[in-house]
């Protein structure tokens, strides 16, 4: 079975470590986005990347995801009591 996208990278040294920076047609292909968690394999023919969960969002991203109607406004709605107004 043929890959449906391949591209040539090269290996480069990452602070302690190598990394391989995964162009845009490979993620949107793979459906990886930044924090996307995954599982790395060593497998007989080489390395193995697969997606193991949803990304964790960071709070900006669930402010902006934050739909009060949808989620339902106020949990405690009611009249001031007290000094609330002054």
């Amino acid at each position: 079975m043929a890959p449906a996208l391949k591209v040539e990278q090269t290996i480069q040294e990452w602070g302690n470590g190598l990394g391989v920076r995964i162009t845009s047609p490979i993620a949107k292909a793979a459906h990886l986005a930044q924090g996307v968690p995954i599982s790395v394999e060593v497998v007989k023919d080489g390395v193995l990347l697969r997606v193991v969960g949803k990304p964790k969002l960071s709070l900006n991203q669930k402010l902006k995801a934050f739909d009060p109607k949808k989620h339902g406004g106020e949990v405690m709605a009611s009249t001031p009591v007290g000094k609330e107004n002054i």
